[in-house]
């Protein structure tokens, strides 16, 4: 049985064009490496690993179930505040880490969000929705690779050669 080699590419709304094209280009190079793309669609970030992959798995607010948002719920800093559909929001992005059944972890985490963060103890409200993939990669040994940081492109390349 071949092991497929998922990936989260994910990240804030707002990301600049540069990193945009950087992320197609980086999708486009793990598509042609067999790795497929979890992500949740969303404008920006979402959709720039997007177009560059050649096979993804796309996760929605409605596809969130119970399971997915305890998982959330259980890292998002302020989940009583949240509304149903932001929990359901933020319920997706455990499925984007973790797989349709929660039990296969993504080999990384590919993002940018506008403070740089790589875990869940370096979450900021800055780091906005994008955190709660994050936190969950971060609860799973999931490396991060954010390219908000300068070196993670080479940090990323020396991962991916291992």
């Amino acid at each position: 049985m071949i092991k497929k080699l998922f990936y989260t590419g994910v990240g804030s709304r707002v990301t600049p064009k540069a990193i945009l094209e950087t992320m197609t280009l980086i999708a486009i190079k793990l598509s042609k490496s067999g790795y497929i793309l979890r992500s949740g669609g969303a404008i920006g970030a979402d959709q720039a690993f997007e177009r560059g992959s050649a096979l993804h798995h796309i996760f929605h607010a409605r596809d969130a179930n119970m399971a997915a948002m305890a998982i959330a719920g259980g890292l998002h800093p302020a989940w009583d505040r949240c509304s149903q559909y932001a929990k359901r929001l933020h319920g997706r992005n455990a499925f984007q880490v973790l797989g349709l059944e929660l039990d296969q972890p993504s080999k990384f985490l590919i993002c940018w969000t506008p403070d740089g963060c790589e875990s869940h103890a370096s979450r900021t409200y800055e780091t906005g929705g994008t955190g709660t993939a994050i936190s969950i990669a971060s609860e799973h040994g999931v490396p991060v690779f954010n390219l908000a940081n300068q070196i993670t492109l080479k940090r990323l390349e020396k991962f991916l050669d291992k």
